[in-house]
């Protein structure tokens, strides 16, 4: 479960995210446009925010530093 207030950041970025991808498929990445297509908004809120939870995980964990995914050409 985690701590309640870092959980509710999370989902509130997550949302965010999805929100402007709803609205603008064309900017949103390949995994999440291709959620968007299949399954309810809510659920990929939820699943989005577990990824970048497990993402700032394996950050502190092996102390590493965020590299963007490079854009596809």
């Amino acid at each position: 479960m985690g701590e309640r207030s870092l959980r509710r950041l999370l989902i509130i970025g997550a949302s965010s995210v999805t929100k402007v991808a709803a609205r603008n498929p064309d900017k949103a990445g390949a995994w999440l446009a291709g959620m968007l297509a299949r399954k309810p908004r809510m659920l990929i809120t939820v699943a989005l925010a577990n990824k970048m939870a497990r993402t700032v995980w394996a950050l502190m964990a092996h102390g590493g530093s965020y590299r963007a995914p490079a854009a596809a050409a």
